[in-house]
């Protein structure tokens, strides 16, 4: 079986910007769905790595982040999206986890070879990462239940061009 890590992408955001409370409600559905990913990798002594946007911080401590986004609408979010000390963390500066970040230096510290996205936005975020980790040489499973994005037709599609020209797995978990 390949060496795998689980990517958990922007789940600590603060949503505010255009269309964003749709986002917000399309993340709360998949929540459940990453608990249950990360209980499986956990299970599976799979890495976890938490990739997220700095929010202005351009602090590599998450918890840094997490105070410049935390409202009263993301808490519930937030509180379930956290990496625990086992995890590991890295700050993101654009839309790639891959770009200007030590990603693929851990990666290989790892022997990764094949990765489990999953978080927001998978139109965005997601579907840059992907791009980037398959013209890398890694293989992907994307599990649509573990994705959202602001609309279900933009998460529908990222996730069949995903699919088709990336060759992801998108079976849900």
């Amino acid at each position: 079986m390949r060496k795998t890590a689980v990517l958990i992408i922007d789940m600590i955001n603060d949503f505010d910007f255009s269309e964003g409370n749709m986002l917000l409600q399309h993340t709360r559905e998949i929540v459940p769905n990453i608990k249950n990913l990360k209980d499986y990798a956990k299970e599976n002594h799979y890495p976890i790595i938490y990739i997220n946007d700095h929010y202005h911080t351009w602090e590599s401590d998450y918890k840094k982040i997490v105070e410049a986004c935390r409202t009263n609408e993301n808490d519930d979010i937030i509180e379930q999206g956290m990496p625990t000390d086992e995890d590991y963390f890295i700050m993101k500066p654009q839309m790639s986890g891959f770009f200007r970040t030590p990603l693929r230096s851990l990666l290989e510290e790892l022997g990764i070879e094949h990765l489990i996205l999953a978080g927001i936005a998978g139109n965005i975020c997601i579907l840059f990462t992907a791009n980037d980790a398959h013209m890398r040489g890694y293989t992907l499973h994307i599990p649509s239940n573990c994705v959202a994005s602001n609309t279900d037709q933009h998460n529908n599609e990222a996730l069949l061009l995903m699919q088709k020209v990336f060759d992801a797995d998108i079976t849900a978990i």
